[in-house]
């Protein structure tokens, strides 16, 4: 028997969201076909709505799942999902990013679509890693806080900044000044300091009032630099206001935290390696 494609598990794989059944994903990365077939039909239908996940390993359906299998659909695919705005979203922003600069027209491939394996690659990278960022998202906002300023730490010493690890630990977290959360050496000879914040917010938007009171505990000590990193997102009103301080001051944001997870090596491993090889035509060149 042939293994079905992961579109064709999505309908009874919300079936048995419905029926209450639970899901424990393994945490490998040599998973089998199957096992990565029902993940990304649980991944897209999520990413619709139809499903949710209270805990770790549980799902259930959700209101709009209900709905959905109230009208006895006979498949649920791309297409079905595509109906509903928080997935047509997601589909259209990862095909935006498989779009490179030179090629600005390249449709995001769909499976069985006529694409080059070049474009299929490139979208299947897409996908994948707009999948592996809204993962570790969950995965950050599943844990505590004290787990979060450790993340914090592991991501400014992979990018640069303070030193070491156990220097890190010690500046960071044990600042409890106002909006400070610590401080951190912006080199390894501690020539300047960046002053941090950082919370963990399972919903809601950081606001104009929250940055504010952290650059406000920056004047207070005399810093002129200051990170404030979250899970959730800025507001407009925030961006617009740290564009015209005197102070340096980065928001960093759950998207682009997740971002900086990836490139640096936070919490993440490599799982496949895959190398593309094309002809040499230096190699095969005449001139000689």
């Amino acid at each position: 028997m042939t293994l079905p494609g992961y579109q064709a598990l999505m309908l009874p794989f919300l079936t048995a969201a419905a029926e209450g059944e639970t899901s424990e994903l393994l945490p490998s990365g040599k998973q089998r076909l199957l096992y990565n077939r029902v993940h990304w039909a649980k991944f897209y239908l999520s990413k619709a709505g139809l499903i949710e996940s209270p805990r770790r390993g549980v799902f259930a359906y959700s209101t709009a799942g209900r709905d959905l299998l109230a009208t006895r659909p006979a498949r649920i695919n791309l297409e079905t999902l595509k109906r509903y705005p928080d997935f047509a979203h997601f589909y259209n922003q990862t095909a935006d990013n498989a779009r490179t600069a030179d090629q600005p027209q390249t449709p995001f491939p769909a499976p069985s679509s006529e694409a080059t394996p070049e474009e299929q690659i490139d979208g299947a990278f897409a996908v994948l890693g707009q999948a592996l960022k809204a993962d570790l998202l969950t995965r950050v906002l599943e844990q505590s806080p004290s787990f979060f300023e450790r993340l914090i730490v592991e991501l400014l010493v992979a990018m640069g900044y303070g030193g070491s690890h156990d220097d890190a630990a010690r500046q960071l977290g044990k600042s409890g000044d106002g909006g400070i959360d610590g401080v951190i050496d912006e080199d390894r000879l501690g020539l300047d300091r960046i002053y941090v914040q950082a919370k963990r917010y399972t919903t809601g938007t950081v606001g104009r009032p929250e940055v504010q009171g952290f650059v406000g505990s920056l004047v207070g000590i005399g810093a002129s630099k200051g990170v404030f990193v979250t899970t959730s997102t800025f507001s407009r009103q925030a961006l617009d206001y740290v564009k015209g301080l005197q102070q340096r001051v980065i928001l960093i944001d759950g998207a682009r935290m997740t971002e900086l997870m990836v490139e640096f090596g936070v919490g993440v491993r490599i799982s496949t390696e895959i190398v593309i090889k094309r002809i040499d035509e230096d190699f095969f060149s005449d001139d000689a």
